[in-house]
């Protein structure tokens, strides 16, 4: 049973069965993928994974070529007809930020708003200025801002007119870890506060994790999983999934019954039946916070690579059987390299997928 179930709300973005094809070549592959009003998604995946493509059909730049996309019950694209971007009411937020540099910080924001009046339009500005932080800097041009004031003068833009849904494609990928690391819970405050319904694409988890409700995972044109960043960690539903999620090593094992398994760390159980036939060989996920370093452990592993992480050290160590895993100790442990320690793992449950054949 999964930990942390999504909360229960009225789908507002519905994606059914979306397939996008470029000339013969299918780029997304039936993606289904719901957004509750006010929530916060995410398309997380590797380059070239079809996410972006995927985003640029919602937001009408790609036609389907199967399945449909609706908004607040009002549908968008099917393969026989779509609404043109201009008239979708959503917002986009590009890589580039794409912020004109002859327009001050204050034009920049009103840009979209040239239907409202003068005193709406001014509110507005004023409005968005003080949620983004930048109040004061109205009248200076984009090029006198560093990246994350820029990065929030795009947010402000898109947001401006209150669109219906905001779209976000890799929006931090240009600035340096640190900023990303401060500016993407910031941006997910922002976001809360105007009660926006926002997709995301990216393919750092860690921005995954820090903004979205709801994580869609895909590879080649499909989506694997779409879950709460908990359970996409803790539960892959696939091989690729628990591969592509966090640091993590599958480890070999043979199945004894329906709730155990034997393996080179000793015998394991499950919790709940795996689903799996006695003596058949899977493989069992196993994350750098389930081993863990103990000196009075009979099972003990060498040291291939260690790294410092200021409250912990993440090593990476070889058991005898020549199985390599990922172990957490304490800052306090600080071993050399090629010296054997003392691990046991702290499995909470089983992950575990049938053994891929040997290539």
């Amino acid at each position: 049973m999964k930990n942390e179930p999504l909360v229960a709300v009225t789908d507002y973005l519905q994606i059914t069965d979306v397939n996008v094809c470029f000339d013969e070549a299918t780029i997304v592959h039936s993606a289904s993928l719901t957004l509750g009003d006010g929530q916060i998604g995410c398309i997380l995946g590797p380059s070239g994974c079809g996410k972006s493509t995927l985003l640029r059909a919602v937001a009408g730049l790609e036609n389907l070529c199967a399945g449909n996309i609706t908004l607040g019950g009002r549908e968008l694209s099917a393969s026989d007809y779509t609404i043109s971007p201009d008239k979708r009411e959503i917002g986009m937020v590009f890589q580039d930020f794409a912020l004109f540099p002859h327009l001050t910080v204050a034009e920049n924001i009103a840009f979209g708003l040239t239907s409202w009046s003068k005193t709406e339009r001014q509110q507005r500005v004023d409005r968005l200025l003080a949620l983004v932080g930048l109040v004061g800097m109205e009248s200076r041009y984009p090029d006198s801002l560093s990246g994350g004031q820029q990065q929030r003068i795009a947010l402000a833009r898109a947001m401006a007119p209150k669109p219906k849904l905001l779209l976000l494609d890799e929006p931090f990928s240009g600035l340096d870890a640190s900023l990303r690391e401060e500016l993407v819970p910031e941006i997910r405050e922002i976001l809360l506060e105007e009660q926006v319904s926002a997709l995301l694409v990216t393919h750092d988890q860690m921005e995954a994790f820090a903004m979205a409700d709801k994580v869609a995972v895909m590879n080649e044109g499909t989506i694997h999983q779409c879950d709460t960043a908990y359970n996409v960690y803790h539960e892959p539903e696939s091989r690729f999934v628990a591969g592509f999620v966090g640091q993590g090593e599958f480890m070999r094992a043979i199945v004894v019954d329906e709730l155990s398994v034997d393996s080179s760390l000793g015998r394991l159980h499950s919790k709940e039946p795996h689903g799996f036939v006695e003596n058949q060989s899977v493989e069992i996920l196993v994350r750098p916070d389930d081993v863990l370093h103990d000196d009075d452990s009979e099972v003990t592993g060498e040291i291939l690579s260690k790294q410092f992480r200021g409250s912990h050290f993440l090593y990476r160590v070889i058991l005898p059987s020549k199985q390599q895993l990922y172990c957490f100790a304490s800052s306090h442990h600080n071993h050399a390299l090629g010296e054997a320690i003392g691990i046991k793992l702290d499995l909470d449950h089983l992950v575990m997928f049938a053994e891929r054949p040997s290539v």
